[in-house]
């Protein structure tokens, strides 16, 4: 039972709008951002040191898919 349905709350899914698994754009449509944006953050990000690779896929895991 969707809980959340009609209730106008929103939810955390990977968007239609995807390039790789759709973790930035989910991420963009929640919180209100241009996908691109998101997803030049996430490469820029890359340059630091950090798990950015092992928590997209965690995400990717995590995050329903918008289409289900």
């Amino acid at each position: 039972m969707d809980y959340n349905a009609g209730s106008g709350a929103k939810r955390l899914t990977r968007s239609e709008d995807r390039w790789v698994g759709g973790v930035c754009g989910g991420l963009a449509d929640y919180f209100g951002l241009d996908p691109v944006l998101v997803r030049v953050l996430f490469v820029a990000s890359m340059l630091l040191p950090g798990p950015q690779v092992m928590l997209y896929v965690i995400l990717w895991f995590v995050m329903p898919d918008v289409r289900a």
